[in-house]
């Protein structure tokens, strides 16, 4: 499944300075059912966003309209726990293209890469920098920068590099999955084919 190239983003933020978040909190168990890659925003943090009458929680950041945009900030071990797909289907489906943490869990780090969303681990003391800076002025505006592996806080124009796979990284800058990898190669892949012995 193609999705949207990613080159430099520039984008407010939504600051959640939680540690420890995992894939249940990101997407619980009960709405794992769905096998399409639709729908899922709709309960994204959904224990933490809504009572259970499903009203909105009024001091969750995702029902706070002073926060808003296609960049997630997250507090340290962001994705841990189970490995769920459906965890990095829900950020991309909410409208998310990158999350920003100083540790990711592998497996989701691997999940959100095979979709589309880019995860950028920063130091801590970047992460801190960041998320003074959303809490300073909710509008301040990140920018990520792919083909440079770069992020920066426009506020202050303090930048800091990260590092990605070079494959995923020409993936992501395509719109690539992995099957979109290989049907790009197809011709490739045809005349290897026909010049290699049975």
């Amino acid at each position: 499944m193609a999705y949207d190239k990613f080159n430099v983003l520039t984008s407010t933020a939504v600051p959640l300075p939680i540690e420890n978040v995992d894939t249940d909190q990101i997407i619980p168990a009960r709405f794992l059912k769905a096998t399409e890659r639709k729908g899922f925003g709709d309960n994204l943090f959904r224990d933490w966003r809504y009572n259970s009458d499903d009203t909105p929680k009024e001091h969750f950041v995702l029902n706070n309209p002073l926060y808003s945009g296609k960049i997630l900030v997250g507090g340290k071990n962001f994705g841990s726990g189970s490995s769920r797909e459906h965890a990095a289907w829900a950020i991309y489906d909410y409208g998310f293209r990158c999350v920003v943490s100083s540790f990711f869990a592998d497996i989701f780090r691997n999940n959100c890469l095979n979709i589309g969303v880019l995860p950028v681990k920063v130091s801590p003391e970047f992460l801190e920098k960041i998320f003074k800076s959303m809490e300073s002025d909710p509008k301040s505006e990140l920018v990520v920068n792919l083909p440079d592996q770069t992020i920066t806080i426009n506020n202050s124009g303090e930048s800091e590099s990260f590092e990605i796979n070079d494959y995923k990284k020409s993936n992501l800058l395509n719109g690539f999955d992995d099957i979109d990898y290989l049907v790009n190669m197809k011709d490739d892949i045809q005349s290897f084919a026909q010049g290699t012995p049975l």
